[in-house]
């Protein structure tokens, strides 16, 4: 017998959304998150029917609620949400995520410390044994900061890129900051610690490492299996 061939990508993507679905309720005021994944979460809810709400984590997902005909909620409109659901970029087993590969960092980790439960939708290949090797963490710093805090993340043995447009500008995130990409050769040790390191730097407005955030990971494999995980002390 062969083995399956393996699902497009965002097939499995779709996979991992859809198990999303199963979670969201009528009535849910909800975290909805930015990415390629998550848009195919809110094109499912819409397409049901849904009544919920929710707090976009960026620009373009706020748009492309509008364009569905979700109800969006301004995080001054709710005190907590009853779920957050998000993409990541990469997750250990502790499910501790590097998230901003899409630029929207800052607000997606505002989101996702407003809910009672915060569910991370990816694909297995996302799932890794150190962060910030493979994927490099984003970080948001203000522009003027941009050379200083450089320099300090080089000095701790970061890689460091200015995050641009191809050969164009600085990438500007919906907040009007800067993007660092840093990566850290065989992983970061301990991301609580450096989550709290990167966030003093001055300049520093926010760093991709969610930590003590994500309560579930719906990850999906080659053939659309979605795997559920919690996470594992680390």
């Amino acid at each position: 017998m062969t083995a399956a061939e393996p699902l497009p990508i965002d097939a499995r993507k779709q996979a991992a959304a859809l198990a999303a679905l199963e979670l969201v309720e009528d009535g849910m005021q909800l975290g909805l998150g930015t990415g390629s994944t998550v848009e195919h979460l809110l094109g499912a809810i819409a397409a049901l029917g849904l009544d919920v709400s929710g707090v976009p984590t960026s620009e373009a997902t706020e748009a492309y609620c509008r364009e569905l005909g979700i109800r969006l909620l301004h995080p001054s409109e709710v005190e907590r949400l009853d779920l957050a659901i998000d993409g990541a970029d990469e997750l250990d087993r502790a499910l501790t995520a590097t998230k901003g590969g899409g630029g929207a960092l800052l607000r997606e980790k505002v989101v996702a410390a407003m809910a009672e439960r915060f569910v991370a939708i990816a694909t297995t290949d996302k799932l890794v044994d150190r962060l910030g090797d493979g994927f490099p963490l984003p970080i948001e710093v203000v522009p003027f900061a941009e050379a200083p805090v450089t320099r300090r993340l080089r000095d701790r043995g970061y890689e460091v890129r200015l995050r641009t447009a191809g050969e164009g500008p600085a990438v500007v995130t919906d907040n009007g900051n800067h993007l660092l990409d840093a990566r850290m050769v065989g992983g970061i040790e301990d991301p609580a610690v450096e989550e709290l390191w990167i966030g003093a730097l001055p300049g520093v407005v926010e760093c991709g490492l969610f930590v003590d955030l994500v309560d579930q990971a719906l990850l999906a494999d080659e053939q659309g299996r979605v795997l559920s995980l919690e996470p594992e002390p680390s």
